[in-house]
């Protein structure tokens, strides 16, 4: 494959969304072909997938059915999305990712990593990204971020312990994935954000000559 697959990962409210549109922004204006997407979602039916997922009514939802949807999604947006991107030598940029189920599923809900890592592994192969960014946000800045949305899903629901575990399994993960898990503190400026997101970029890309 000879495009650059680049995930952003963070607790919720850490500004994800805002940074991917910049992102995107910056590689169009240099004149690279870039695929925005995110997980769960990203195709129809992994879309659909994500309404099961994240419809809180889905309380009774076991954690084993929640990795297995998960890395369903995952399978069918990684086969008809990102892998043919990458082929016609595109930029993907997806929020969210494999991580995110290790997170989740394997730290948060206690399912273990090993796990999730087996049951993904159908869904993206040998496939990891490139270059991974985690804004790193504490649950209870997270909270305060998200005090005044009314529409939160199954997962954002969650106690905060939950979330304090999520947390706490992005750290662990960062640590020891050091070359590929950027940390950048989400309680920085947007625009400073983007910077070091950038500078990170135009490294990666010079150092594979892309």
């Amino acid at each position: 494959m000879s495009g650059l697959f680049i995930t952003i990962e963070g607790t919720d409210g850490a500004g994800k969304t805002t940074q991917i549109k910049l992102l995107e922004k910056y590689l169009r204006d240099k004149g690279f072909k870039v695929v925005c997407t995110r997980e769960p979602g990203g195709t129809p039916i992994s879309e659909k997938i994500r309404d099961i997922i994240i419809d809180k009514n889905n309380a009774e939802m076991t954690d084993i059915t929640e990795a297995l949807l998960y890395a369903a999604a995952r399978a069918q947006h990684t086969s008809e999305v990102i892998i043919p991107a990458l082929n016609d030598g595109g930029i993907v940029i997806s929020d969210r990712y494999l991580d995110s189920s290790i997170v989740y599923q394997g730290f948060a809900r206690g399912m273990g990593e090993k796990l999730i890592k087996g049951i993904n592994r159908y869904a993206v192969g040998e496939l990891e990204p490139d270059i991974t960014f985690f804004l790193r946000l504490k649950p209870e800045d997270g909270i305060l971020r998200k005090e005044k949305q009314t529409d939160l899903d199954r997962i954002e629901m969650e106690k905060a312990g939950f979330h304090q575990r999520v947390y706490d399994g992005y750290v662990r993960l960062s640590k020891r994935f050091k070359d590929r898990i950027k940390v950048i503190d989400a309680l920085e400026s947007v625009e400073e954000i983007h910077d070091h997101i950038v500078a990170y970029i135009d490294e990666l890309m010079k150092k594979n000559s892309i």
